[in-house]
């Protein structure tokens, strides 16, 4: 199905929708109120007469779409999806490549607390994620002003001279110089610093209460103040903070269809009653699992094990949500499953002792929390019919359609494609790359060094490589490609041919595999045997796009290898010219100058450095001929 018959097939519901490229890049995010309406409307001459909108749809070539309960939700979930996929046609407010976490670094002898957003076991505690993510650097920042523990990247393992700016404007207790904090100073620290990360705030506002009172009878007013300072700093946070480890709204929502032995799954994560991203799972013929089946057990496995009357979503859920989560590190409060299972009190009950936070996992049968999970597997539902009736029947749809376009004798299976790379005829190369059963197959990929051909001949230098690559096929009696495909012209086309001719091909009993070349600029397609009517097909058909990408993947491989045999040049380079240089002593110039350039540069004085003296002047005088010396 192509771009325009998707768009005609979108729902009237609203939702968000994703443009994509030829390379499955996100290049543009929308929300519509009417999926329907708001995307055909994209299709109107007057739309694309509008710049960006002309651009916009000249690129694109496919489209996804989610939707949602009402405009509002399109709303937040869009612009969620642009801070997550930046596509290039939206304007981008903030970049948000992840949600930030809090890293408290325990193990060190003082440890330290900063934003990140990469998770390491190195035995430091990390807090979130955190939403909005500018919800984790005030909380950090609060730390430092409030508890004084350092994000500074200096090394305290050791004690240094004098403190840094940061401890004489009161933003951190010092450790780095002895003498400025205690040991139980700086663990009390940061062990109220934990209790603000984990959500304990009410416990931590009462042991303040407590220091403060008692530094008050004792006298200690300035201690007593900051004491204070701190409970009312805790009781505005506790009033805004919303942690992800701490938010009753946080819930991951699951929806599934099932059809005809297929089963695709969708996930919403829910952040403060907000969609913040979708996942799809999908399983092929997968027939009914059994009532009872083994926790221990894959889920390929139990397929296996399946029946054939239908599909029962309890024991796949139970294993399901086993998978996602015993192992996670972070896990919401709130799992909504669209089917109960025997299991599902026993796991809420491991992960709750796991995470060491209340994890309900309900299976609601009506209320919003139904909604949820009906509005999960509404786009369960899309996402099955995108990709069992729509991707993988358009990927025969499109060897059909090329088989058609070509007039190939049958559905290509395997294409091959050649490309010539050379600068000026110079350390001239060939790449050959395969398309296989719908993919790049790298492991067949092949380069050759043009070995017969001097100077610039590209139709030479094809027809060596082709006759080089199908000689050995035939020798070797393997199968010949469905179609043989050339990067270039009418000229390359014919070289190809006469390769192929030359092979005496029929001799054998092989017939003469089909044969047909794509220009870089016209972009189009030359058959051999019918060139007087070059196939012109539409900038959008899925078939060109084909056609290209595996055009344009054989012209990286043959730039890439070209590059290859180019530096390997420069490495033996023109120094074993000069008598008294051999192998060795080349190397050391190279190694020790780090270029022909820089050798042919350096004087006679540091040529001795490497060298012999009466060898270093003769390089030296080999190449500055005028001012050789008499």
């Amino acid at each position: 199905m192509d771009l325009y018959e998707k768009i005609r097939a979108l729902p009237a519901n609203p939702g968000v929708y994703l443009y994509k490229n030829a390379s499955g890049v996100v290049i543009y995010v929308g929300k519509a109120k009417n999926l329907r309406a708001r995307v055909r409307s994209y299709l109107l001459e007057s739309s694309q007469a509008d710049a960006k909108t002309g651009s916009l749809m000249r690129e694109a070539v496919d489209l996804e779409y989610i939707l949602v309960g009402n405009e509002i939700e399109a709303l937040a979930l869009e612009s969620v999806l642009i801070k997550q996929k930046r596509p290039r046609f939206n304007v981008m407010l903030k970049d948000d490549k992840s949600y930030p976490y809090v890293k408290l670094t325990l193990a060190d002898r003082h440890p330290k607390i900063f934003v990140t957003r990469k998770i390491f076991k190195d035995g430091a505690a990390y807090y979130g994620p955190y939403f909005p993510g500018s919800l984790a650097y005030r909380v950090v920042d609060l730390i430092h002003r409030t508890f004084l523990l350092p994000s500074c990247k200096v090394d305290l393992e050791r004690y240094h001279p004098r403190a840094c700016l940061e401890y004489y404007i009161h933003r951190c207790l010092g450790p780095c110089v002895e003498g400025l904090t205690t040991k139980d100073a700086y663990s009390q620290a940061v062990r109220d610093a934990q209790l603000v990360l984990e959500g304990r705030a009410d416990e931590l506002e009462q042991q303040l209460l407590e220091r403060m009172q008692k530094a008050a009878e004792e006298e200690l007013f300035e201690l007593a103040a900051r004491l204070r300072d701190q409970i009312s700093t805790l009781r505005q946070l506790h009033e805004k903070q919303r942690i992800a480890t701490t938010d009753d709204d946080d819930a991951d929502v699951f929806g599934y269809h099932f059809e005809d032995g297929m089963l695709a799954v969708n996930l919403f994560h829910m952040r403060d009653g907000k969609i913040v991203d979708r996942r799809e799972f999908f399983w092929d013929e997968l027939p009914e699992l059994y009532e009872s089946v083994s926790a221990e057990n894959s889920i390929e496995t139990e397929v296996k094990a399946a029946s054939e009357k239908g599909f029962n979503p309890a024991p796949f859920f139970s294993t399901f949500l086993s998978q996602m989560y015993i192992d996670q590190r972070y896990v919401p409060r709130s799992i909504l499953s669209p089917t109960d299972f025997e299991e599902r009190e026993s796991l809420s009950t491991l992960l709750a002792e796991r995470t060491k936070h209340r994890v309900e996992i309900a299976a609601p049968l009506r209320g919003e929390k139904r909604s949820l999970v009906d509005l999960a597997s509404q786009n369960a539902r899309q996402s099955h019919t995108q990709r069992f009736r729509v991707l993988e029947p358009s990927q025969k749809a499109i060897q059909q359609a090329l088989a058609d376009a070509l007039m190939l004798p049958d559905l290509p299976e395997r294409i091959e494609c050649f490309d010539i790379s050379h600068i000026q005829g110079a350390e001239t190369v060939a790449s050959l790359v395969v398309w296989e059963k719908g993919k790049m197959n790298k492991q067949a990929y092949r380069k050759f060094k043009v070995k017969t051909v001097t100077g610039v001949d590209d139709f030479a230098s094809m027809r060596e490589v082709v006759e080089r690559r199908y000689k050995r096929l035939r020798d070797e009696k393997k199968s010949f490609p469905s179609l043989i495909l050339i990067d270039g012209g009418l000229g390359q086309l014919h070289s190809a041919a006469q390769a192929l001719e030359a092979l005496d091909l029929g001799a054998h009993g092989i017939a003469l595999p089909p044969l047909a070349s794509i220009a870089k600029r016209e972009e189009v397609i030359y058959v051999y045997g019918n060139e007087q009517e070059p196939v012109v097909l539409e900038r959008r058909s899925p078939v060109l796009h084909l056609v290209q990408m595996i055009r344009d993947e054989s012209h990286r491989f043959a730039v890439g290898y070209h590059r290859q045999r180019r530096a390997m040049r420069d490495r033996e380079s023109e120094l074993l010219e000069i008598p008294g240089i051999g192998t060795q002593s080349r190397a050391r110039l190279l190694t020790h100058f780090g270029s022909l350039k820089e050798v042919k540069q350096a004087s006679a004085e540091s040529l001795t450095a490497v060298l012999p003296t009466k060898i270093a002047h003769t390089v030296w005088e080999y190449f500055h001929p005028a001012e050789k010396t008499t």
